[in-house]
């Protein structure tokens, strides 16, 4: 009989879903049965992904963004008390799924209660450092605290350079189970003609990604080479819109998605971390417009600017004409290694 893996992403935009992605693809590879467990997009997502495999809900965190960013670090914290609640709730729901299915493992990618102290649960976080401004010592020791319930923690980035999380994924004291297991990618690199000068991707959470998406579809207005857009809202439908030469679809799935990135000539994108993990296993030249209030994306995007990889500008400035000066930026260039998640799974 196959062994059950519960594989649990965070419903918080997409990243955390389509990283699973690699994931569950090996899992499935090397005789393994992957229970998917999320709630919201997230859910929605891998369900197109992986229509044969079973899925169970869990409590929704129901992280709102306020319409203000310049609130959002105080709306987490007013947040908590329910964020809290729901950790508690979906600690009980992993314990039920436990003995529903037999699990023989759990894979939880920024879910805090879903690990049992019956079977090796393993918790994936780029971020064991949480940059927060002028909260980053608590907010890092309160992730740290929950991390250590997990048999070990798995950070998806390399341990050395050139790794891509910086000070997050690398801190400089920590005494926790870790594994570093480089970067997770659901897309391969191909060698397509290129079909779109520019290829904007849309994520994250709402109102701010709908604001993005207004600002970007103004800017690119008068432009006179190929556009496409990927607006990241999953329907049940896809729907694809043509105006000239602006194409723009709702949302894609893997195999299309890979298709357009390797065929466009430079992304416009959030500066989210499975983003960069995606231009990175493709080589990509980017521009980064970070999530306002994001302290994680803006400390990626500053960062990638610094080391004259990647520019990035705020929200509400940007201009088609800053794409000119990619010029001065050398892209992802660097080979990303397939990871080797057949020593990894033997914890299982």
């Amino acid at each position: 009989m196959k062994k059950r893996i519960l594989v649990a992403p965070l419903n918080w935009g997409l990243g955390h879903a389509t990283r699973c992605i690699p994931i569950i693809n090996a899992l499935l590879h090397l005789g393994f049965a992957p229970i998917i467990a999320s709630d919201g997009s997230a859910l929605a997502l891998l369900k197109k992904e992986f229509p044969e495999l079973p899925f169970e809900t869990l409590p929704e965190y129901a992280i709102t963004y306020p319409k203000n960013s310049a609130f959002f670090k105080w709306k987490l914290l007013c947040d908590a008390p329910f964020i809290l609640k729901s950790i508690k709730k979906e600690q009980r729901t992993t314990d039920a799924l436990v003995l529903k299915y037999g699990l023989s493992g759990i894979i939880s990618d920024n879910r805090l209660g879903v690990y049992s102290s019956s079977v090796p649960s393993v918790y994936i976080t780029h971020q064991l450092e949480v940059i927060s401004g002028n909260t980053t010592f608590f907010s890092s020791k309160i992730h740290q605290h929950f991390i250590n319930r997990f048999a070990e923690c798995w950070i998806p980035d390399f341990e050395t350079e050139p790794h891509l999380s910086g000070a997050m994924g690398h801190p400089s004291a920590i005494d926790l189970p870790l594994k570093y297991i480089g970067p997770l990618s659901r897309l391969q690199k191909q060698a397509l003609p290129k079909r779109y000068a520019v290829m904007i991707v849309l994520s994250g959470p709402e109102p701010q990604r709908q604001y993005l998406e207004s600002e970007l579809v103004a800017a690119f207005k008068t432009c006179e080479k190929p556009i496409l857009i990927v607006k990241g809202v999953i329907a049940p439908q896809q729907t694809v819109t043509q105006k000239g030469l602006f194409t723009s679809y709702n949302f894609m799935q893997t195999d299309a998605l890979e298709n357009a990135i390797n065929s466009s000539d430079i992304i416009v994108s959030r500066s989210g971390y499975t983003t960069i993990m995606d231009l990175a296993k493709l080589n990509k030249k980017a521009f980064f417009i970070p999530t306002p209030g994001q302290f994680e994306q803006e400390y990626l995007a500053e960062r990638l600017e610094a080391l004259k990889i990647a520019p990035f500008c705020k929200q509400g400035a940007f201009k088609a004409a800053l794409l000119d000066t990619l010029k001065n930026y050398s892209g992802f260039q660097n080979e990303i290694p397939p990871t080797d998640f057949e020593s990894l799974f033997r914890l299982f």
